[in-house]
């Protein structure tokens, strides 16, 4: 018995910190910051899998900007609730919620740079109070992949997201556009209603082509965008898989929702007390090709074989 009795003690005095909610009842708040439409779902579901469970021992206050102008109101009313913490989807939502507070603990997924962009310090020791997963800045191999597979593109229009066209694009992909000999055309793109503007512009670009990078905001519309590049009778590539299977020649990026289970595993760790810190920055592992043949085929292109065979999916 007294065997028995010394069990459930350790049990009870070592157990994490889901479990300890469970029995004392807390309820640990986290906060979910974007701009656009919900995406939290598969990070609930993930936080279940890992022990947490919204309405019972979690709750996820969740905050969708329309406009990025809104974002620093909606950071402002999760540091006044509490929150445990705050979850981040795309760069605009960490810098507001950076600006915001230097104590509640940040875990971001995000797109661009981290360090770049002055939101760490480095991958490996990010300091401060963020931590998260970066998909990094891969914009000059998707470059790569589109020239490759059609070797006569001399411009490639991109998104520039602010109301200057001219804005510049990033830093990666500049100078991979030096070393392939390509021009790069920044073409406003601030929401949904600018998409058929965007490829009528990017249309009358001669051996034109669109390069669609990963932008926090473009992904529930990706079907679209796709379907919307082979409307325009274009070479394009994006970031996700959905671009190519909606109709977009190309995509090359991070396998879908890789960084969904990372993302919950630090918010996990960070409940459980460690500071973000000390968890280092998470980067993609692992890449996918997708190739539409049946768009390429419309457009009149040869894909070249060395790419074919590099592909983890061929549409046809």
């Amino acid at each position: 018995m007294r065997l028995i009795g010394l069990a459930v003690i350790l049990a009870v005095v070592f157990a994490p910190p889901a479990a300890e909610a469970q029995q004392s009842g807390k309820i640990y708040r986290i906060g979910v910051l974007r701009e656009g439409p919900d995406s939290s779902r598969p990070i609930a579901d993930a936080m279940r899998a890992l022990g947490w469970v919204e309405g019972h021992n979690l709750k996820i206050e969740r905050r969708n900007a329309d406009r990025r102008e809104q974002l620093s109101a909606l950071v402002a009313e999760l540091v006044q609730l509490k929150v445990d913490l705050i979850l981040t989807i795309g760069t605009p939502a960490t810098r507001a919620a950076k600006e915001a507070t230097k104590s509640i603990p940040i875990v971001f997924n995000l797109a661009a740079d981290p360090v770049e962009t002055g939101l760490v310090a480095s991958f490996a020791r990010p300091g401060g109070n963020l931590t998260g997963f970066a998909l990094g800045t891969y914009d000059g191999k998707l470059l790569e992949v589109l020239k490759e597979a059609v070797p006569r593109v001399s411009r490639v229009a991109v998104p520039a997201l602010s109301p200057i066209a001219a804005s510049p694009p990033r830093v990666q992909l500049r100078e991979a556009a030096r070393a392939l000999g390509v021009e790069i055309k920044a073409i406003a793109l601030q929401g949904p209603r600018d998409f058929d503007t965007f490829f009528a512009a990017a249309k009358r670009l001669s051996d034109g082509a669109v390069l669609m990078p990963n932008i926090a905001w473009l992904r529930p519309h990706l079907e679209r965008v796709g379907a919307t590049a082979a409307k325009s009778h274009l070479p394009a590539i994006g970031y996700d898989r959905q671009f190519a299977e909606s109709g977009g020649l190309l995509s090359y990026g991070p396998t879908m929702f890789d960084s969904v289970p990372r993302v919950a595993a630090h918010v996990d760790k960070i409940l459980r007390g460690t500071k973000p810190a000390d968890l280092p920055v998470e980067q993609p592992t692992k890449f996918e090709l997708v190739i539409n043949l049946r768009t390429a085929k419309t457009l009149g292109l040869t894909i070249p074989q060395s790419l074919l065979v590099r592909a983890d999916q061929i549409i046809e």
